[in-house]
C-alpha cells in the first residue's frame, strides 16, 4: 500500500515541477514540497497503522 501512495504522490510532485496543478496552495512550481511533505506524512501514518495491527 505504501508503495502505491509514493508511486502517485511521486507522479504528482513531477507533474507540479512541470505544471503547477493550480489547486489551492499549489499555484507555484516550488511548492512541490507540499505535496513531499503531505506524503511522507500519510506513510508514516499508515506503516503505524500497519505496525498497530500486527
Amino acid at each position: 500500500m505504501t508503495k502505491i501512495i509514493v508511486i502517485f504522490l511521486l507522479a504528482l510532485a513531477l507533474i507540479q515541477i512541470i505544471k503547477p496543478l493550480g489547486w489551492p496552495g499549489l499555484k507555484k512550481r516550488s511548492d512541490a514540497w507540499k505535496l513531499a511533505l503531505g506524503g511522507l506524512m500519510v506513510i508514516v501514518f499508515s506503516i503505524g497503522l500497519i505496525a498497530l495491527y500486527q
